[in-house]
């Protein structure tokens, strides 16, 4: 099991600032809840590896 392992599991995703000036990203699914927590700064490191592997997937060849 990886990252590369396909799952046919359906999530929701949630992403928004927090009261206490954190970001929480939400992920719900399957009964269960997971809300992780970060400082803007740890958020916008995040984003860019965010960025980083779509750039990387499009230059994967499409099946």
């Amino acid at each position: 099991m990886g990252i590369d392992t396909e799952r046919d599991i359906e999530a929701n995703l949630q992403i928004g600032p927090t009261d206490a000036g954190m970001v929480r990203i939400f992920v719900e699914g399957n009964g269960i809840e997971i809300p992780m927590d970060f400082d803007p700064e740890e958020a916008e490191e995040i984003a860019e590896e965010i960025r980083s592997a779509a750039a990387r997937a499009r230059a994967i060849p499409q099946k």
